[in-house]
């Protein structure tokens, strides 16, 4: 009789230590997710502390050329975002900041008439800039691009400091690239966008930062 008992308690005792297992596994997956989530918030707010510090604390200094990074066309003109940074270069120019002004960036589609730097070069004309300071960078499609691809330039004129120019979201990822690029005497100059919206680029920046951070450990 005893046995029969032993032998009718094994299946229970089984189906006890499967649901304990069970539970434990759900604990860990929980707590997996649970930290995974906390790393992600703290990264994030990190990330937005860093594009919302400044990596240039002299808004007064002067360059030897000024960089504007590229954004987008709308046809054969300037999007408004990027007639916000380059409304901020004639401004920086005019005031005596510096001499020279490299624009960038490459076509946004194979059909494009222009490339962005084509685009801004146009735009800066059209605003007085004379034609024989503008120096184009035209083959770049992203922000580590538009610095790499500057720096030959930069080099050939024996240009020893330089000013970014970009929207403030931009700023300091813009600095760290062209930190880690080797640029010396750098400093950035920045806009607060009033048509660009600022939940969407400060979230798409969070990404962009964070793709940064991953392509920086192969420079």
């Amino acid at each position: 009789m005893p046995k029969m008992l032993d032998h009718a308690a094994t299946p229970m005792r089984s189906a006890r230590k499967n649901k304990s297992r069970k539970t434990v596994l759900i604990r860990k997956l929980v707590l997996l997710v649970g930290s995974l989530l906390l790393l992600g918030l703290l990264w994030t707010g990190y990330v937005l502390w860093k594009i919302t510090s400044s990596s240039d604390a002299n808004s007064l200094a002067t360059s030897d050329v000024g960089i504007v990074l590229g954004a987008s066309l709308w046809g054969d003109e300037p999007s408004p975002g990027l007639k916000e940074r380059l409304n901020l270069v004639v401004k920086l120019y005019n005031e005596g900041r510096f001499k020279q002004i490299i624009v960038t960036g490459g076509k946004d589609t194979p059909t494009a008439t222009y490339t962005e730097a084509e685009g801004s070069k146009r735009y800066l004309i059209a605003h007085g800039i004379p034609e024989s300071v503008i120096w184009l960078e035209n083959s770049s499609t992203s922000t580590l691009e538009n610095l790499k691809f500057a720096q030959p330039i930069v080099r050939e004129h024996q240009w020893s400091s330089v000013t970014i120019v970009t929207h403030d979201f931009h700023g300091n990822r813009a600095y760290e690239i062209a930190d880690k690029l080797g640029y010396e005497q750098l400093h950035v100059e920045t806009v607060a966008s009033k048509v660009l919206s600022t939940f969407y680029h400060f979230g798409r920046e969070t990404l962009a930062y964070t793709k940064w951070k991953w392509d920086e450990l192969w420079l």
